[in-house]
Order: structure tokens, then sequence, then C-alpha cells
């Protein structure tokens, strides 16, 4: 068994799906609590994003909790390409709605000064969850590397 930082069934690979699953769901929150986010596609399409990865985060911490639980070994070659290429999909997702919002909150917040002339707007609500979208994305590219870095050990 390789010792790769990371890499599914190990602490370190638990705790990066429990932090993606953190700040996804943060994110979520944070987003629809703010009056206005579902007038605009790239805030609902982040969401969308961030919920489809909450579920893939949560099912790999599950199965690494199993995995650790029962000293299961997690590094067979099919395994670990079904999950680098899950956490590839997942990050170009993330990373795709994280920025369609950041150009959304930069567009109102700099721009036009959108925030300003319509108050009710949750603009900085929108600011956080974006920011913690792109927490989400750069834990799942860490989380991706580590896969791929040892799925790359196997050849």
């Amino acid at each position: 068994m390789k010792l790769i930082a990371g890499s599914p069934g190990t602490w370190s690979g638990m705790a990066l799906r429990v932090s993606q699953c953190i700040f996804a769901a943060a994110s979520v929150c944070t987003m629809v609590t703010g009056f206005g986010f579902s007038n605009y596609t790239a805030f609902a399409y982040m969401n969308t994003v961030l919920i489809l990865q909450f579920m893939w985060s949560l099912g790999l911490a599950c199965v690494d909790i199993f995995s650790l639980r029962n000293k299961k070994d997690l590094h067979d070659p099919a395994i670990v390409t079904l999950i680098v290429f899950g956490d590839w999909i997942m990050s170009v997702l993330v990373f795709a709605g994280a920025s369609a919002s950041a150009s959304l909150v930069i567009l109102f917040t700099k721009d036009l000064d959108f925030c300003k002339v319509y108050w009710r707007l949750a603009c900085s609500q929108f600011v956080l969850s974006t920011i913690l979208a792109f927490m989400v994305w750069a834990v799942d590219a860490a989380s991706s590397f580590s896969g791929f870095w040892l799925l790359v050990s196997f050849f």
C-alpha cells in the first residue's frame, strides 16, 4: 500500500472529503439564505454543482470511514481510477460554477454598483458563498492531485 497524503482510504483523504462537504454545505446555505439568488443562472448553477459535490464527497467520506474502520485497502487501480475521474469532473464543474459566480459578483459590486442601487440583494452573502465555493475547489483539487499521484504510481 502506497502512503500518499490525501489518497482514498487514509485519514488525510477522509479529512479532505469532510472539508469538501463542510465548505460545499456552507456555500450553498449562504447562497440560499440570500435574497434574489435564484434570479441569476450562475448562482443557480453553482448551487446545483455544489450540492452534487456535497453528495460525491459525502459518499467518498463514508467509503473512507468504512475503509479505515475495517482496515480495507482502497488502493486498487480500478477504484482509484473511478475516484480520480470523478474528482476531475467535479473539480472542473465546481471551478466553472465558482468562476461564473465570481464574475457575476464582480459585475454587481464593482462594475454596475448593482448592490448599492438594489440594496435588498444580499451581495455580501453572494461574495462569501463564492469564496467558499473556491475553497471547495481548492480542497477538491488537492484530493484530485493526490489521487492522480497514486494512480500514476501504479504504472
